[in-house]
């Protein structure tokens, strides 16, 4: 009764549709988050995987979604299938849980297996944004993308928990974590056949993409201000591997770190999505990468755990839906999805070079000059984007 009371009062703010994606995403964050929390103590600690390759397999995590994004989004505008495209995702993501299992120790397999998940991430990232862009009013976009970030949130809240609660069941045994996680995650695909409806519209061609790039400037630079940015955000694993070097933070405890930055971004998600809807997503956006400048400060000062936890979520909660709600409407419905797919091929090829050069810094000169390094260069990328983007405000 009362996950049906939460649903109606969910449905009266954004459209039913939106919520349907929001608890596919919910489930399958709970999938990907109980891999992803245990994933850099599982590759270091345990089988041993130096810095710079570990910097390697996390910037390959980010890189392999570059090369989908495209032909994912692509192919959902021009046959008008978001849906189908979204599922293929999502399913090939999950049975790239069980790929772990066949990897064992070995790094390229490895490799392999996690270039295969983010294929599966790559071609259901877009088609969904863009089916949330198609489900709901322009001027609430932002509220819309905040209540399905919050859902998603949930799940990433829950991963950990459920990867902790597993490996103290198992007596740490990461196999158990993967076939669970991977059951979660069949789950969450017929959750997307039953609930998510498809939003069809008319057939579009290769030029089109092409054609609404060119006539709005608005969208280019957002797309160039997510590159820069995204060359000067250290992922979530390092920021946690940190945190833990700096605390020593028992390996048992580490699938839980990723909950501060979580609760956060589940708190922060709706109110910051309404108020970019009101005041102007493009300020709400620049905002979230001063918390993360913030995060930098704190890990190479006193390293406060609830501080650079709390800032962390602060940080996606202002940025992630907000820069889709931005720039989903800049785009026609017939080259949406291709749209978005392309800022977001830029941002991830951005975080792939990142966690490349940021490996390669820790092992070269330490974990506080590496901050440095991208401290430095994240004021430098927010002043740009502040000068790029707000003539646009980002209200409808």
């Amino acid at each position: 009764m009362y996950i049906s009371l939460l649903g109606t009062r969910l449905t009266r703010a954004v459209p039913a549709n939106v919520v349907a994606l929001g608890l596919v995403s919910l489930v399958t964050d709970v999938s990907s988050e109980m891999v992803t929390a245990v994933l850099p103590l599982y590759l270091v600690g345990t089988l041993g995987l130096s810095l710079v390759q570990f910097g390697l397999l996390d910037g390959l995590y980010f890189g392999v979604t570059a090369l989908v994004r495209l032909a994912g989004g692509h192919a959902a505008d021009r046959w008008s299938r978001r849906k189908l495209v979204a599922g293929l995702g999502y399913g090939l993501s999950a049975v790239c849980k069980l790929g772990l299992l066949a990897a064992g120790g070995s790094a390229a397999a490895l490799g392999l297996v996690l270039a295969a998940d983010r294929t599966g991430k790559g071609l259901r990232t877009a088609p969904r944004d863009a089916l949330i862009t198609l489900s709901a009013p322009p001027d609430r976009l932002g509220g819309a993308f905040g209540v399905h970030r919050a859902m998603d949130t949930v799940g990433a809240f829950l991963g950990p928990l459920a990867a902790f609660a597993v490996l103290t069941a198992t007596a740490g045994a990461y196999d158990a974590v993967f076939v669970t996680s991977f059951c979660v995650a069949a789950l969450a695909v017929l959750l997307l056949v039953l609930y998510v409806r498809d939003r069809r519209g008319p057939l579009t061609i290769r030029v089109r993409l092409r054609a609404a790039v060119t006539r709005e400037p608005g969208f280019r630079r957002a797309c160039l201000v997510a590159v820069a940015l995204g060359l000067v955000t250290v992922s979530d694993s390092f920021v946690y591997l940190v945190l833990q070097r700096r605390l020593a933070i028992a390996p048992e405890l580490f699938p839980l770190l990723p909950l501060g930055t979580a609760g956060a971004y589940l708190l922060l998600a709706v109110p910051l999505g309404r108020l970019a809807d009101r005041f102007g997503r493009a300020a709400v956006f620049v905002a979230g990468h001063v918390a993360l400048l913030a995060v930098y400060l704190v890990l190479m000062g006193p390293g406060w755990l609830l501080p650079a936890l709390l800032l962390h979520g602060l940080f996606y909660a202002a940025t992630d839906g907000v820069l889709m709600a931005l720039t989903g409407p800049m785009l026609p419905e017939s080259a949406r999805t291709g749209g978005l797919a392309l800022l977001q091929t830029g941002q991830a090829t951005a975080r792939m070079v990142s966690s490349i050069l940021f490996g390669l810094l820790w092992a070269g000169t330490g974990e506080g000059p590496a901050l440095a390094v991208m401290a430095a260069g994240l004021v430098t990328a927010s002043a740009i984007a502040w000068r790029a983007l707000r003539s646009q405000g980002g209200r409808p």
